[in-house]
């Protein structure tokens, strides 16, 4: 269904988010505690979009960063945020089940 919303309102994302992986991004996935502990990908490091602010010194501000969470919507909120703070290279992914196909093996 997104991807169908995509087309018909544009936004078609050709980003490589498995180049950006391999080159060692982090995967930020800003779901709560509990939605991470559900399931996420391996490596990715959680820091709910509503504690992000406060958490910026985790982050480098020229990293890759590659923001995720269920559905997109926090997602491009961090991205957003992130990029009014500074952050250069900061790409939405929307939906973290969307990056388990580039990681899939490590995915928990």
């Amino acid at each position: 269904m997104i991807e169908t919303l995509k087309k018909l309102f544009g936004g078609t994302d050709t980003t490589d988010y498995g180049k950006l992986i391999s080159e060692g991004a982090v995967i930020l996935d800003v779901r709560s505690g509990a939605e991470f502990a559900q399931g996420h990908i391996k490596n990715a490091m959680n820091i709910p979009v509503d504690q992000l602010e406060r958490s910026l010194k985790k982050l480098g501000k020229n990293q890759l960063i590659i923001t995720c969470c269920a559905s997109g919507m926090r997602s491009s909120s961090a991205k957003s945020l992130l990029e009014s703070k500074g952050y250069t290279n900061v790409y939405n992914a929307g939906s973290w089940t969307s990056l388990r196909k580039y990681d899939n093996k490590n995915s928990n």
